[in-house]
């Protein structure tokens, strides 16, 4: 009997021990599976980063083989095709830049010359599309850009080199975490991604009299007029927009260095404890911002009829000759767009938007950035063609229903003179923009009209 027990006892302990052995067998292989599926990932992200960087090298040199044909090229038909080429690569590369696991603000100026020197094909492209011929300028531009696309050519080369020859790795990179990247590339190699950015220490930008000198060099606002001011100072503006008689405490939030437009910032309780969030701006006193977040429960004013509380308060407050365009509704209060107008030409970049409320026509809220970065007298003189020449060019199906001049903004933040017909084509609503100085056709917008608002595309 004591065999039998004893006998028991053994097998119970030898089938322990397998299935201790089983376990340790299954957690090996695991961690087996797993150091090779995270040695795979590495591997994956490796790869990926590396065919990124090598597809960055390839569009950069073709960008700086097209930006060489265009300096020699003799027609107009091939310059365009050859700067519509820059344009598409240098697209491209900064695709591919874009990937790289290298926080952006460590390649600002690269990004910044890729995207310039896009803009600036594409821009030089449409002039001889036009047939137009480039001016000096111009050439000399496309050899400044030329020479700066042979520097990060160099440099890509040479970084190229350091990455075959294993002087660093992506994962490497990727390791470092929040540590600043200035501080990293010293350990990888003093002429790999240092270059990269030395070599644009002296580039700011091109500065000419083109089409796109505003996006490539600081943009100057315009109506941002008078003297810089202190944070007293700025208080008091805020107080006095508000009105001192409907405030019951202001605090100061700060000042907001790194915007567009520098501010300083403050919270106003008023006597009905609402919280109003209002900027003013150091130079000039302006005010940029102001929003009170009251609830609205009910819309009791008309459309019309908010239009014209807006431009009452904007008139008040000394934003003359708007005129509203645009609206938006949301949750009892309507958003207006008010394009400043000179002598019957809405200028669009001078825009100002305006919250009121539908319950009591309150404003509840302005935002002026618009205006005070483009807000200037126009010279409106260089009209070269008439309305109806340039209605000859129209497609014959829209049938327009009101026309006139008017200033648009490029989305390269330039400014185009234009005549503006708005007409319907089968029930639905288009704004044509054709160029007052030579007739061509700068833009369509879809107006979509709905419960909440009209709204263009």
């Amino acid at each position: 009997m004591n065999k039998l027990i004893d006998w028991k006892n053994r097998l119970k302990k030898g089938h322990m021990l397998s299935v201790i052995c089983v376990l340790l067998i299954i957690v090996i292989a695991l961690g087996i599976i797993l150091y090779k599926k995270q040695k795979e990932y590495r591997q994956a992200s490796e790869n990926s980063y590396n065919m990124a960087f090598y597809e960055l090298v390839d569009y950069v040199q073709n960008v700086e083989t097209y930006l060489a044909k265009s300096l020699i090229s003799s027609t107009s038909e091939h310059g365009a095709e050859t700067l519509t080429n820059v344009w598409r690569e240098a697209n491209l590369a900064q695709s591919y830049l874009s990937r790289l696991p290298i926080e952006s603000q460590e390649l600002e100026n690269t990004e910044k010359f890729l995207n310039q020197v896009s803009d600036y094909s594409y821009t030089l492209s449409r002039k001889n599309i036009y047939n137009e011929e480039l001016s000096q300028d111009d050439l000399n531009n496309l050899k400044d850009l030329h020479d700066y696309s042979v520097e990060l050519e160099n440099t890509l080369n040479q970084l190229s080199e350091d990455l075959n020859s294993g002087r660093f790795e992506w994962g490497e990179l990727t390791k470092k975490g929040n540590i600043a990247f200035a501080q990293q590339v010293d350990n990888i190699s003093k002429e790999s991604f240092s270059n990269l950015e030395e070599n644009f220490h002296e580039y700011s930008g091109l500065i000419y009299d083109g089409a796109f000198s505003e996006h490539l060099t600081n943009v100057e606002k315009k109506g941002l007029t008078g003297e810089e001011i202190e944070e007293e100072q700025a208080k008091q503006k805020a107080e006095d927009f508000i009105g001192k008689d409907n405030i019951k405490e202001i605090s100061s939030l700060g000042y907001s260095e790194n915007a567009t437009i520098q501010c300083y910032d403050f919270s106003i309780t008023n006597n009905s404890d609402e919280t109003i969030n209002i900027s003013v701006s150091k130079k000039g006193g302006h005010i940029v911002f102001m929003n009170s977040n009251r609830d609205v429960t009910s819309e009791v004013i008309s459309q019309d009829e908010a239009n014209q509380k807006g431009k009452e308060f904007l008139e008040k407050k000394g934003f003359t000759n708007m005129k509203e365009t645009y609206y938006l509704k949301q949750d009892g209060i309507v958003t207006i767009n008010y394009a400043y107008s000179q002598d019957d030409v809405i200028m669009y970049p001078d825009l100002i938007k305006v919250k009121v409320a539908l319950d009591n026509g309150q404003v509840l809220g302005m935002e002026t950035s618009g205006y005070l970065n483009n807000h200037t007298i126009r010279d409106i003189s260089n009209i070269k063609i008439t309305k109806e020449e340039a209605k000859k060019d129209l497609n014959k199906d829209l049938d327009i229903q009101s026309e006139g001049l008017a200033v648009i903004p490029t989305e390269w933040k330039t400014e185009i003179l234009c005549y503006e017909f708005k007409g319907k084509v089968d029930d639905r609503e288009f704004l044509v923009y054709i160029n007052s100085e030579n007739g061509r056709e700068e833009d369509i917008l879809m107006i979509t009209n709905t419960p909440n608002g009209t709204l263009t595309m």
